[in-house]
């Protein structure tokens, strides 16, 4: 029969049906799967000791030929087998216990590899070298070392596999299976960054020679692994940037007016992201680009002047928010912006009842709606609109690729621009985001206060609150985060909004103005209380993470968060930039009793820190690409090698590899087999 990468892994050496299923829990089913399940870490054990010459409490490796085997019954369920080894200049025991079955694995004469740490208890109590549970491999012909006297990989494991048994399994596999693996690189590629082939990268990794194998192997992997990617993003690029669209002109007039209307000039961050903007707007093809700022900085500004040259030109404006509380908020906004202007602006959200949503529908396909806002309604497939012009959508990660796409497909290619302010460290928007071209918002307008902030334990909780009375008698307002909305027995340490308003109402805070919002509160409902709070006629807004984005009450200056050790750092960013938005001196309090180091770390980072992006580097460090934005990302799950943290300039080289290739109009026929890999890429939400 003929070896295949896509065998299934029962039929590798040492596995069969039952081991198989193990396999399996840690996604390995075919051979190619086993090959890519690379280690977790190593732990070098190449490097060979002399018993005579090595200290008690050491950890070391021998080389060493049994001289003896011992075993007693010393009690009732308790024996001891002792092993005596030599490797010529001193002796040293390994020491089982209740491991009576090992006994047939050494005989007089028999030659091992044995790894361990000398016992200092064993030393002074009898005065002789031991190691308790070493680590060992019989020294034969007929098979290679893998768990001693090597570089030695480290594999994260399921329940019944051992490490032994699994590299057994890799090894078998290596020897079956490695010719097949078969260069997909380009070989100028190879060739200029002196990567070995896929095969002895593969085995680099699993069993490397030294340590610089195991590098230049995972470089090589990891370059790949970066370099398909960015050919994906590069292309999808590319169809755009090639696509026909909406050349807009600019309506100097209307552009004045709206910057007139303001109570403040645009930073120099903010023109320079507009001229960017425009440039591509008033081009014949279709504009992809990625509007990056921390929170407060000013994007929405920057998008009101974009959708109005797009509605200025004739064409509809679409802008989408994640949430229907972003979405209401945008749309009163956006009505008081352009109250001067004979624009009709429609929101159409979710909790429109049928009747209306019908009329709105009909308003927006007639061509009567000149800017629509909404949330995830304007994905409907029944929803058509007259004329498209721009998309923007806010919160981009919030939503997936394939909504971002389905939605652009609406029209006759609108211009597309996507809002974050979610800083993303540079290297995870070249991964995500590469197909998109990237303006950011690097400065804040002047006489922004810094949010003064603060972590304080739980005992603190009553003066924490006092500050917050002194505060609201000023004529400030207050939100408190909680991380549940009702007490859960799983969990009964963490603080829920509905017990927390409940006790502060009738409590603590009784003579305030107090109201509850979270998302399992009517929609109605969550709109009139978000009305009332931005009128001034709440004074506390107690609240989970439903307020995180884009809320913005400028009368608002004090942040509480209610066991801050629960959220992650860019999210208790955002939740800080909903204060800080008025001229008022702005506060954000942490109060928690962090369990662990990591949790004390993020809230000290807070503390020390209000910028965004050095934020987000941080949180990437901590909890990993994975875990960043809480969902699935086209490209981030993909990496098994690749770092998104140390890799950042072997990331930049895959890009400009791929762009050199992707430049060619052929290179889909010079490279088959890359573009077939290309292909099988997915999207993801």
């Amino acid at each position: 029969m003929k070896l295949k990468l896509s065998d299934e892994v029962q039929f590798i050496k040492g596995v069969g049906p039952r081991w198989a299923e193990r396999l399996s829990k840690l996604e390995i089913k075919t051979v190619k799967d086993l090959l890519y399940y690379f280690p977790r870490e190593y732990e070098d054990r190449s490097q060979i000791s002399q018993i005579k010459y090595t200290a008690v409490g050491e950890k070391a490796n021998f080389r060493v030929e049994v001289l003896k085997v011992e075993y007693q019954k010393i009690r009732n369920k308790l024996d001891l087998l002792r092993v005596t080894f030599s490797d010529g200049s001193d002796v040293v025991n390994g020491i089982w216990y209740n491991q009576s079955y090992l006994r047939d694995q050494f005989n007089k004469g028999d030659k091992y590899i044995i790894s361990g740490k000398i016992s200092e208890k064993n030393w002074r109590k009898y005065n002789r070298k031991e190691i308790n549970n070493p680590v060992y491999e019989k020294l034969d012909s007929e098979a290679s070392v893998l768990n001693t006297g090597r570089i030695v990989p480290v594999y994260s494991l399921t329940e019944g596999l051992t490490q032994r048994r699994l590299r057994r399994i890799i090894a078998n596999a290596i020897k079956s299976h490695a010719s097949l693996l078969k260069d997909q690189l380009p070989q100028f590629i190879l060739k200029k960054f002196k990567f070995p082939n896929l095969k002895t990268s593969i085995l680099g990794m699993h069993f490397p020679k030294n340590q610089k194998h195991q590098k230049v192997s995972r470089r090589r992997l990891a370059f790949e692994e970066f370099f398909y990617l960015q050919l994906y993003a590069l292309e999808e690029k590319k169809k755009y940037n090639e696509l026909k669209g909406i050349k807009h002109e600019f309506i100097a007039a209307e552009n004045k007016k709206i910057l007139e209307e303001l109570e403040f000039e645009l930073t120099s961050a903010q023109n320079r992201v507009w001229s960017e903007i425009r440039k591509d707007m008033e081009s014949e093809l279709t504009m992809s680009r990625l509007l990056q700022g921390d929170v407060g900085s000013g994007k929405t500004i920057v998008a009101a002047l974009a959708l109005l040259e797009t509605m200025a030109n004739g064409y509809q404006g679409i802008f989408m928010a994640p949430t229907e509380i972003l979405a209401e908020q945008h749309y009163l906004n956006f009505k008081e912006l352009l109250s001067k202007f004979n624009y009709k602006i429609h929101l159409l959200t979710g909790s429109v009842k049928s009747s209306e949503r019908k009329n709105i529908e009909t308003e927006i396909e007639k061509g009567n709606s000149d800017l629509i806002i909404g949330t995830h309604a304007l994905f409907q497939e029944s929803l058509n609109y007259d004329k498209p012009g721009l998309i923007v959508i806010d919160e981009q990660h919030r939503f997936g690729v394939e909504q971002r796409h389905s939605l652009k497909e609406k029209g006759d290619n609108p211009d597309l621009l996507i809002m974050t302010a979610t800083p993303i460290p540079r290297s995870m928007a070249m991964l995500i985001y590469g197909d998109l071209d990237l303006s950011v918002i690097d400065e804040m307008p002047p006489g922004r206060k810094k949010i003064a902030t603060f972590w304080r334990r739980e005992n603190r909780r009553k003066k924490i609150y006092e500050f917050a009375k002194e505060k609201i008698d000023e004529g400030r307002q207050s939100y408190i985060v909680c991380p549940l909305i009702e007490k859960s027995e799983e969990m009964p340490k963490l603080i829920s909004a509905e017990e927390l308003y409940k006790d502060l109402n009738s409590g603590f805070f009784k003579d305030y103005k107090l109201a509850l919002l979270h998302s399992s509160i009517p929609a109605d409902e969550k709109k009139e209380i978000m009305e009332n709070f931005r009128d001034g006629k709440i004074d506390i807004l107690i609240a989970t993470t439903v307020i995180e984005v884009g809320v913005d009450v400028s009368n608002a200056s004090i942040m509480i968060i209610e066991n801050a050790e629960r959220f992650g750092l860019a999210q208790l960013h955002q939740l800080r930039g909903r204060v800080g938005r008025g001229r008022y001196q702005s506060y954000c309090i942490l109060i928690s009793n962090p369990p662990g180091e990591d949790s004390a770390h993020r809230l000290e980072i807070m503390c020390k820190s209000n910028n965004g992006f050095l934020i987000a580097e941080e949180d990437l460090k901590m909890r990993g690409p994975g875990e960043f934005f809480g969902t699935k990302q086209h490209g981030i799950d993909d990496l098994k090698v690749a770092s998104l943290i140390d890799d950042q300039e072997l990331l930049v080289k895959a890009r400009d590899e791929a762009g050199i290739i992707v430049k060619d109009k052929n290179w889909q026929q010079k490279y088959k087999e890359i573009a077939e890999i290309i292909s099988r890429i997915e999207l993801k939400i």
